[in-house]
């Protein structure tokens, strides 16, 4: 039986808010800040996809470490969107929640590796 891979599933879960979110944004025309959220929003599932099939651990942690640098520019652009007024104060707080799991979830799994790379120095 495959283990559900929760990180995988929820980047791609946010992926689709996102993409929601870009089509309203680009109904009320606004282009610019839309197509940057989209672009960094979606990159962080890519970047967790890639990283399924890193070559090495330290490769693998770069490429979390990318979806985490990602994450955290959709968290600026939601912010920009959020008071600048093109998104609600209850959207802003439900993808900003989203993202914070992401990235706290994508800071243990990088902790963790590079947990176990150190103790496996050591032995």
């Amino acid at each position: 039986m495959k283990k559900e891979n929760i990180i995988k599933n929820k980047s791609f879960d946010f992926a689709l808010k996102i993409i929601q979110l870009f089509k309203t944004l680009q109904a009320s025309k606004e282009f610019i800040m839309s197509k940057q959220l989209l672009r960094a929003g979606t990159s962080i599932g890519a970047m967790i996809r890639e990283a399924e099939h890193a070559e090495s651990s330290p490769d693998f942690i770069h490429k979390l470490a990318i979806a985490q640098k990602e994450a955290n520019e959709t968290a600026y652009w939601l912010e920009l969107l959020h008071h600048s007024g093109y998104i609600t104060n209850e959207n802003f707080q439900n993808l900003s929640h989203d993202i914070d799991e992401l990235q706290k979830i994508c800071a243990s799994i990088i902790l963790t590796v590079k947990t176990v790379q150190r103790k496996n120095e050591i032995s």
